[in-house]
């Protein structure tokens, strides 16, 4: 499932992840526009996703993944989706969102290649950090 939260209206990038996703085989979500972290918790959940991707270019990524992690922490069970960070996103703060528990930054300069190879390895059942 791909997903763009709170104010951002720029999708361009995050529909050209999920066109390459779709050619390599894989079944993407994309939620749309202006959704809010619990509209996306809830319908990763209810579609049982291995790998939620939340693209960001609004600056508001540490926020926003602070509550996403609050909702899926209040969670009554643990869901098994791995959760990654893309978009724009100063390098200083992919460390801080790992040990959130972000399973991988993908950054606007990231290869389609690398994209792909990533999703595949988080949609194998890797267990996800929290």
């Amino acid at each position: 499932m791909l997903a763009k939260i709170g104010l951002d209206g720029h999708d361009r990038g995050v529909k050209v992840v999920a066109r390459t996703l779709r050619d390599a085989g894989m079944e993407v979500i994309y939620t749309g526009l202006h959704r809010s972290p619990e509209q996306v918790v809830e319908a990763a959940v209810q579609e049982d996703v291995d790998v939620l991707g939340v693209s960001l270019l609004s600056g508001a990524h540490m926020p926003i993944f602070t509550k996403i992690f609050a909702l899926v922490d209040a969670l009554p069970e643990r869901p098994r989706f791995a959760i990654v960070a893309g978009g724009v996103m100063p390098d200083e703060d992919a460390d801080e969102l790992v040990r959130m528990g972000v399973a991988s930054v993908l950054g606007q300069d990231t290869t389609p290649e690398t994209i792909v190879a990533t999703i595949r390895h988080l949609a194998t059942g890797q267990p996800a950090r929290w």
